[in-house]
C-alpha cells in the first residue's frame, strides 16, 4: 500500500521537481516594428525643373521622350531603337530616333501581355519578363517584333515583388531576378528570393544565388566581368533600417535574407530556416560590399562601357534611386554613380544627378526607374512617374540647346 502523502512532504517534493525544459517558453526578444509614410507631392516634368537639375560639369540632361505612359525597364538594339516596358498595361513600346538628334520622333506599341516588365536584347530577339512568364520574340527589321513565344510559365507567384528583370551575362546566358514573395518570411517557393540562371533557349533553369529579397537592378564589370547588384532593405524597421546592399553576386551564393540584413545585423523574426544559430549562418552568407541609406529603392544599374564619359567615369556603375515612400524624409529620386578602384572593387556611392525633389523635400517631378547605355555612350533613363525618358550626355545638350544645371 502506498503511503498517504501529507501536504508538507508533497510540497517538500514539489520543490526539487523541475518542469521538462521545452516546456518553458523561451525569453521574449525586445523587437518593434515601426515606420513611416511620407511621398512627396507629384509636379509635373516642365522644361524649366528639367534644366534645374543638378549633373556634373560638362554633362547635360534632356528629354529624349516623353509623353508615355509609366515607362518602366529599358532596352536598346545595336541600331539604337529603344524598348520600353510598361508593367500595368502589359505593354512593350519601341522608341526610334531616326536622325540622332537626341530625341524620340517615334513611339510604337510592338507587343502586350499582362504584368510585361523586364527587357532583354541578344541575337535579335527580346527577351520579356512577366509575373510567372519568360517570352522571346524576334526582332524585324522595322523594329517590331514577331510573335510573342513563351519560355516559362511557372516562376514563382508574385506576391510583394513582381517586377521581374533580365540581363545577358558575359558567359551569354540569361540571368533572371526573381524577388521575394513578402517584406520578411520564410518562403516556400526555392526559387523566390533569388537570381536564376538559363540558357536563351530556356533550359538549364537554375538557382544561381539566394537570399536576395528584391535585386531588381545587376550588371558585370567590363573587365573583371564580376556581377554586381543592389537589393532592396526591409521595410518597417525604422528610417534608418534596413540599409539598401550592394552586393557582389556570386555563383551559389546565399546574401542572408531574412535572417541576416544589411551588415550582418539578426533580424529576430526569421531565424536562419536552416536550423543554425545565426553566427552560424552567417559564417556561410555574404555580406554587402557597400550599404545605401534606407528605402532609397534602387531600380536600375549599369556599368559605364562606352567613350562618351570622361575617363574618370568610365568603368564605373549608375543606379537609379526610385525614391522612398516610408522614411520621415524622402530618400532617393536621384541617379548615383558607384565608383570603383582600378581593382574592379567598388569604392563609394556618389551623387551624380539630383534635383527632382524639390520645395523643401515636399514635392518631385521625377523617379528615376531603368537606366541603360545607348550606342553612341550616352545614358538613358526612365520616369514611370512623369512619363518621360531622359538622356545624359557629356558635353551635348538637348534639341532645344539647353543645358541642365551644373554641379561643381
Amino acid at each position: 500500500m502506498l503511503p498517504k502523502l501529507t501536504i508538507p512532504l508533497a510540497a517538500a517534493l514539489l520543490a526539487g521537481f523541475t518542469a521538462p525544459a521545452q516546456n518553458v517558453p523561451p525569453a521574449a526578444t525586445p523587437f518593434q516594428m515601426t515606420g513611416n509614410i511620407y511621398l512627396p507631392n507629384k509636379l509635373p516634368a516642365t522644361p524649366e525643373r528639367v534644366a534645374s537639375l543638378q549633373v556634373p560639369a560638362g554633362f547635360t540632361i534632356s528629354k529624349y521622350a516623353e509623353g508615355l505612359d509609366m515607362p518602366r525597364m529599358l532596352a536598346v538594339a545595336p541600331n539604337g531603337d529603344a524598348y520600353v516596358s510598361n508593367r500595368v498595361k502589359g505593354t512593350v513600346t519601341l522608341l526610334r530616333d531616326a536622325n540622332k538628334d537626341g530625341k524620340v520622333e517615334t513611339t510604337q506599341q510592338v507587343a502586350q501581355k499582362p504584368h510585361l516588365h523586364g527587357l532583354a536584347l541578344k541575337d535579335g530577339k527580346l527577351y520579356i519578363a512577366a509575373i510567372r512568364e519568360v517570352y522571346v520574340a524576334d526582332v524585324k527589321a522595322d523594329g517590331t517584333l514577331g510573335e510573342l513565344k513563351t519560355l516559362y510559365k511557372d516562376l514563382p507567384d508574385a506576391g510583394q515583388h513582381a517586377n521581374r528583370t533580365l540581363q545577358f551575362g558575359p558567359d551569354g546566358l540569361l540571368y533572371l531576378s526573381v524577388g521575394s514573395t513578402c517584406n520578411a518570411c520564410d518562403e516556400d517557393n526555392p526559387e523566390s528570393a533569388t537570381l536564376l540562371q538559363l540558357k536563351p533557349d530556356g533550359s538549364g533553369r537554375r538557382v544561381y544565388a539566394q537570399g536576395l529579397r528584391n535585386t531588381i537592378g545587376f550588371d558585370w564589370h567590363p573587365v573583371t566581368k564580376q556581377l554586381f547588384g543592389l537589393d532592396h532593405g526591409i521595410d518597417w524597421l525604422g528610417d534608418e533600417d534596413q540599409m539598401e546592399e550592394f552586393n557582389q553576386i556570386k555563383d551559389g551564393g546565399h546574401y542572408g535574407w531574412p535572417s541576416i540584413i544589411a551588415d550582418g545585423k539578426h533580424y529576430p523574426a526569421n531565424k536562419p530556416k536552416s536550423g543554425e544559430t545565426y553566427e552560424e549562418f552567417d559564417a556561410r552568407t555574404v555580406r554587402p560590399l557597400l550599404t545605401y541609406k534606407a528605402h532609397s529603392a534602387p531600380l536600375g544599374m549599369v556599368f559605364y562601357r562606352g567613350q562618351q564619359f570622361p575617363q574618370a567615369f568610365r568603368q564605373d556603375a549608375f543606379v537609379t534611386m526610385h525614391g522612398s515612400w516610408n522614411r520621415a524624409q524622402p530618400s532617393g529620386y536621384k541617379i548615383v554613380r558607384v565608383h570603383f578602384n582600378e581593382q574592379g572593387q567598388p569604392q563609394q556611392f556618389e551623387d551624380f544627378i539630383t534635383g527632382w525633389l524639390v520645395e523643401n523635400d515636399k514635392s518631385e517631378f521625377g523617379r528615376p526607374c531603368s537606366i541603360i547605355e545607348a550606342p553612341d555612350g550616352a545614358l538613358l533613363v526612365s520616369d514611370d512617374d512623369n512619363g518621360v525618358i531622359y538622356r545624359v550626355a557629356y558635353g551635348t545638350p538637348g534639341k532645344d540647346g539647353k543645358k541642365a544645371k551644373k554641379r561643381s
